[in-house]
């Protein structure tokens, strides 16, 4: 039986995953860089160790608010997919939880209807003991063009 293991992490009271191979680390929230012209869910950018990583708010991109930061608000630092390349994207998130090991079996199909979220962005709903986690598509969560705009502008930044 193959388990996978996700990095659980909440946004507006709802339990999210995200698969741990797409994780690169995980940083304390401390402040953004803002970029002009940015879509109103990324707030900015982020030096880390001299790369430009611009940073997307899932609270805004998914619910149309922005999140409001405390100690437990973290931003995490994943690879996306862009045509030929791979870049770092931050997701800010409202605090990150644990590891878990889902299976593939305890996997269910995101629900047609119901959701507040594009199921675009949705891989399934893993089952965890009495609650569910909904399973997010890392490459999804932003368009190609979107990331063009990005990379192009984070290049204008340095």
């Amino acid at each position: 039986m193959q388990e996978l293991q996700y990095l659980t992490f909440l946004l507006s009271e709802e339990l999210f995953g995200l698969g741990i191979l797409y994780i690169k680390e995980i940083i304390e929230f401390e402040s953004v860089t803002h970029v002009p012209m940015m879509p109103d869910y990324i707030p900015g950018v982020i030096n880390l160790r001299g790369n430009v990583v611009p940073v997307i708010d899932l609270n805004a991109r998914f619910y149309k608010k922005k999140t409001e930061t405390n100690r437990k608000t973290c931003i995490i630092i994943t690879e996306v997919k862009m045509e030929n390349e791979i870049i770092d994207v931050g997701l800010l998130v409202d605090a990150v939880n644990e590891v878990v090991d889902i299976t593939p079996e305890s996997i269910e199909e995101p629900p047609s209807f119901g959701s507040k979220i594009r199921l675009d962005f949705i891989q399934g709903l893993g089952k965890l003991e009495n609650k569910f986690v909904i399973i997010l598509k890392v490459n999804q969560i932003l368009e190609l063009s979107e990331l063009q705009a990005i990379q192009e502008s984070s290049s204008n930044v340095m």
